[in-house]
């Protein structure tokens, strides 16, 4: 976003990512300082018909952006879009001034706490259960990471015992950030993996959804 409010030319896609900037930071009062521009105008390849891709630094700059964004949809000032012909369930793929954008989080320095070859991960098999989300603050970003409890098989292959029961589930696609809320009840289909933190020898059990061994893997909300 720096070197963007640097350029001394901006063609038409530029100024207009730089005006959509400008708006939500007002709105949301998230400073200017925590967007970013990524996609096509970062790359310098951008033309009249791409898209503007924004990223939000950190969870709360997120959660504030989310929730003046749908004060300016409610309003009329901004509307959803639709994404690949269907409806986002992010609800973060929008229009403005007739161009689409989307916006999405990344972690700022502070909120990273893995690193990498921390853990070792093993594949068990695959499972196909109903949850109960019960911590969402991890969802915004990619993976998303979703804690959850009240595993429920949905057949014979996905029960467990109790200490193997998965309490996350790790979302690998994009499409499945930030589609479900603290206490809403999701069904998975994806990989059990056993987790060993290499520091201690400690295991847990995860699910990943976005393994690149099938393309039947999902999360989706459930209503019973």
């Amino acid at each position: 976003m720096k070197d963007l409010l640097r350029v001394k030319k901006p063609g038409r896609l530029q100024r207009l990512a730089i005006e959509l900037v400008d708006f939500l930071s007002n709105a949301s009062e998230v400073a200017i300082e925590h967007f970013g521009v990524h996609g096509s105008i970062a790359l310098g390849m951008s033309t009249d018909q791409s898209d503007i891709d924004l990223t939000v630094y950190g969870h709360e700059n997120f959660r504030r952006l989310e929730a003046s964004v749908n004060g300016l949809v409610s309003d009329g000032e901004l509307n959803h879009t639709l994404f690949n012909g269907a409806e986002p369930s992010t609800r973060s793929h929008m229009l403005f001034k007739g161009k689409p954008f989307i916006f999405n989080a990344v972690r700022t320095t502070n909120e990273i706490v893995n690193t990498y070859g921390s853990f070792r991960c093993k594949v068990v098999s695959p499972v196909s259960f109903r949850c109960r989300i019960t911590a969402d603050e991890d969802a915004v970003f990619r993976p998303a990471i979703y804690k959850i409890s009240d595993y429920e098989p949905l057949n014979q292959k996905s029960q467990l015992e109790q200490h193997n029961t998965p309490k996350t589930v790790v979302a690998m696609i994009g499409l499945h950030r930030n589609i479900a809320r603290n206490g809403d009840i999701i069904k998975v289909h994806g990989i059990l993996e056993e987790v060993e933190e290499l520091s201690s020898g400690k295991t847990s059990f995860q699910v990943v959804v976005g393994s690149g061994t099938s393309e039947n893997e999902y999360i989706v909300r459930s209503h019973g």
